[in-house]
């Protein structure tokens, strides 16, 4: 199950380069590269993904950590996870949204679309688009 998961992860993973973030009308919000720097549409680094986990904000504090598809606060909270279908969920198993694995499409517990984010990891993607834990 464990492999299962992680390769859920993995699956839009980029190789290289930068891959974009969007708006629901398809605008550019941002970036986020292969080394897990996130940026903001102006080309400012608001965040990073480190290889451990760790999700860090653009002062380098640690604001959170995600382990096998589940995201925690700084204090050790489950505060979601994303389930293998991509149906991301908080620490109290409602449905905040749904991350599309096919094409990036990310929509809201009402499936209204609110960004894509294609060849990204979903794990990014949650922690960008519904555990906002960057300062954008």
């Amino acid at each position: 199950m464990t492999a299962m998961v992680l390769a859920l992860a993995g699956i839009m993973a980029t190789q290289a380069g930068a891959q974009v973030l969007r708006d629901a009308d398809f605008n550019s919000i941002g970036r986020i590269n292969g080394n897990g720097v996130v940026r903001n549409e102006a080309g400012r680094s608001i965040g990073t993904f480190d290889a451990d986990g760790t999700v860090r904000d653009n002062t380098g504090q640690s604001r959170g950590v995600i382990k096998q598809l589940e995201i925690f606060d700084t204090a050790g909270s489950r505060i979601g996870y994303i389930n293998t279908d991509g149906t991301v969920r908080d620490g109290e198993s409602n449905v905040l949204g749904y991350i599309s694995i096919n094409d990036g499409k990310v929509t809201n517990a009402q499936k209204q679309t609110i960004g894509f984010a294609r060849g990204v990891r979903v794990d990014w993607i949650a922690c960008y688009y519904f555990f906002r834990l960057f300062d954008k």
